[in-house]
This record gives structure tokens, sequence and C-alpha cells, in this order.
């Protein structure tokens, strides 16, 4: 029964149902069929919301709709154009070091895309990049979100399998500049081969001071939530919670442009992404406590052990495992369905859960940029009013060092655990 159900949610999936429509025909299915009390369909919808990690999960969604509408995004782009605007790929490379600080306060890889990305976008448009290569590096850059703390896909990974979400948004650091890092020196790379426009000079030390001060209270963030959550101040869900009354005080007091209407419609974008979001985790809870039911994670772990003990080959076969998994699922629903499942046999061949987890997220947001489902994708698309194949035609050297940095942090597990071990 416990195949016939994914069967039959995979192809649900396949002909264009919603996927928590997907996910809930099979489960409530099994739940009547099988003589269940009917009432047990609430209890574990409403018990998987029951979680105090998820709340930071509607919280940042809010930060990252603050920060569009107080107008700190604009002010962190301004200041990376001033100070990387010259280097090889100009404002390529303003847009890639845009994302690492935007990503240290929004958490998450489609606000990026959607939020810094339009302004990214018309701003290399402008100075004379094709929009396919602008929707490129855009979607590129958004890997970097989902990793850099705060994390969303983080919280949510450790909220599931009991792992230390502290732990997890620390070790996220190492690997997301290692990324940032490889995809810089790619569109270096491109740009001295294809000539692109960069700014005509270095920036004078007051041109960099005069940038830096309106940025500096958005670039603190980032240092505010991982001292405050190393230091033990405050949980990763209260971080986010220290971080919306950050954003309103400098957009209140310092940046001075934040009114009621920007905080009401900031409101109401993250009521609706959050109610996408968790539709979905608490369909997925009850769809991966029939497969618990059925014993296919149980079986899924003998059969794997079976294969190999090697932590290495095992995280081989996870990888290609969660490469396919996100090419058709968005991360949040993989994550509920599939992590529980590969988790344990990893455990078991002396995988850190920790590592597993960067590992496990990073495939996952790969995913976000590769066909069929590739949401990053069909979102850049739109706002830089281009065909997805162009995009995909310029996305392909960048897939070089977003599979360079998971084979890194695969194969040398040190590079994600060395922050991590530091404070154990």
């Amino acid at each position: 029964m416990g195949f016939l159900i994914i069967l039959v949610f995979a192809l649900l999936f396949i002909i264009g149902f919603p996927v928590a429509l997907a996910i809930l025909i099979p489960a409530v299915t099994y739940i009547v069929l099988s003589d269940f009390p009917i009432e047990l369909i609430s209890q574990r919808m409403v018990y998987a919301l029951d979680s105090f990690p998820l709340v930071a999960v509607p919280i940042f969604i809010f930060v990252g709709n603050l920060m569009n509408q107080a107008g700190i995004t604009r002010r962190i782009f301004r200041f990376a154009d001033t100070l990387v605007g010259r280097t090889p790929g100009g404002l390529a490379q303003v847009n890639i070091f845009s994302s690492l600080i935007f990503s240290g306060m929004s958490g998450a890889a489609l606000a990026d895309v959607g939020g810094l990305g339009r302004i990214e976008v018309k701003a290399m448009k402008e100075r004379g990049f094709k929009s396919d290569f602008s929707a490129a590096v855009t979607c590129a850059s958004a890997i970097v979100g989902p990793i850099f703390p705060p994390s969303i896909p983080l919280i949510i990974y450790g909220s599931i399998t009991s792992v230390s979400i502290v732990q997890l948004l620390l070790a996220g650091i190492i690997p997301a500049l290692i990324c940032v890092v490889l995809l810089m020196i790619t569109t270096g790379f491109l740009a001295l081969r294809r000539n692109y426009p960069r700014a005509d000079r270095w920036p004078k030390l007051s041109e960099i001071i005069r940038d830096l001060f309106p940025a500096l209270p958005a670039l603190l963030a980032p240092a505010i939530l991982v001292a405050g959550m190393l230091f033990g101040f405050f949980t990763p869900t209260e971080a986010a919670s220290v971080t919306v009354v950050y954003v309103l005080l400098i957009s209140g007091f310092v940046y001075r442009e934040l009114k009621l209407s920007h905080i009401l419609y900031s409101a109401f974008e993250t009521a609706k992404s959050t109610s996408a979001i968790l539709i979905i985790v608490s369909a997925a809870s009850l769809f991966g406590w029939i497969l618990a039911v059925e014993q296919i994670p149980q079986l899924f772990t003998h059969n794997l052990l079976t294969l190999s003990r090697d932590p290495i080959v095992l995280l081989l076969i996870a990888n290609l495992i969660l490469v396919v998994v996100g090419m058709f699922l968005d991360s949040t629903t993989a994550t509920l369905l599939v992590i529980p499942i590969i988790a344990a046999p990893l455990h078991m061949a002396g995988v850190d859960p920790v590592h597993l987890g960067i590992v496990a997220i990073f495939n996952l947001m790969i995913g976000l940029v590769t066909p069929p489902m590739g949401l990053a994708l069909f979102l850049i698309t739109d706002i830089a009013e281009v065909s997805m194949r162009d995009v995909l035609k310029a996305m392909v050297p960048y897939y070089i060092p977003l599979v360079g940095t998971l084979i890194l942090i695969t194969y040398f597990p040190e590079v994600v655990l060395y922050i991590p071990k530091m404070i154990r």
C-alpha cells in the first residue's frame, strides 16, 4: 500500500494536480479505506503545524517583504555596485554579492529573485547586459539565500529531523561563501571572454563610505543574528522576531520610508506565501505518517544499507536521489517527503546529521534552477521577460560552480562542520 500511495501521488503530480492535493488525495483515501478514525486526518495535519521552529518561517518571509517595501534592497544594491562594480563582470558581480547580503535577512531563494532580482535585472539591462544572462546570474546567485543564515529551508529541515537548527544555520556560512566565490570567478571568466561592461574606475574611499552608511544597518543584521544565536541570546525562532523588530526600527527611524500601507501589504503577502508553504507541511506530515505505518523508511533503510555502508557512497546515492527529486518537487515538499526516508540510513552509516542537512538542502536548491519544475526559473522568466530556453542556455556555465560547491561540501565534511564544531 505504501508504494501504491507514492505511485498515485507521482501520477497526480505529473498530470498537473496542485502539490497539496496530489499529496492529500491518496493520503485521505488510505485513511478511509484502512478504517482509521476520520478524525486522524485533521489531528495529524494540525499536529504538524504545532511546532515552535516553524513559527520562524512566516516571520522571515515577512522580513523579506518588509525589506522590499522599505527600500532596504535598493540601498544594498547601491553599496554592492560601488564596492565591486569595477571587477570583471561589473553589475553581474554586484548581483552575486548583493544576493549574499540580502540572504542574511530574507533566508529564501525566491524572496531574493522576486525582491532584489527585480532591481538587479532592470539595472543590468540598462547597462547593456542581455536579458537572458541577467536572469541566469540572478537565479544562480539566489541559491546562496537558503544556505546562508537565516535559512527557511534549513529551519524546516531541522524541525522535521530534530537536528539543531542553530548548528545547521552556522554550518551554512562557509558553503555559502564558497558558492559566492565560485560564482564570481565564473562570472569574471565569462565577462573577460565576452567583454561585458563594468564600472569605468575603482571607487574612491569616500564613495565607499558614502554608500556604506545607508546600507550599514542592513549589513549588520546577519552579524546580529549569528552572534545572538552563537552566544545563546535567542533561538532561531526568536531571531526571526528580533529581525522583524530590527527591520521595523531601521526602516522607520533610519531610512524613514516605511509606511503603514507597506506593513499591511507585507503582512498580506506573507499570509499568502505562508499559507502555501504550511498547507504542504501539514499534508506532507499526514503522508509521511502513512509511509511510516507502511514501514517504507525502514524498508528503504534496509535496502540502501545492503548496497553499501560507506558514508561517501551513501552520500553519492543521496545526491543522485535529491537532484532528481529537486527537478520535480519544490524544496519544501521534497524536504518533508524525502528527507525523513533517506536520513535514517545515512545517519546509521555515520554521516553527521548537520553535514547531511547542508548537502540535502543545497541539492534541492539546485533543483530550483533546474527544469522541469525550477520555480526560480519560472519566476525570473516573468521578471526578465525572456523565454525559458534562453535562460537555460545562459545558465549552463553556472551549473559548474553550483555542482562544484556541492562536490566540495559532500566529500569534505569539515568545510561544513568547521564552525559548528567550534561551538559544540
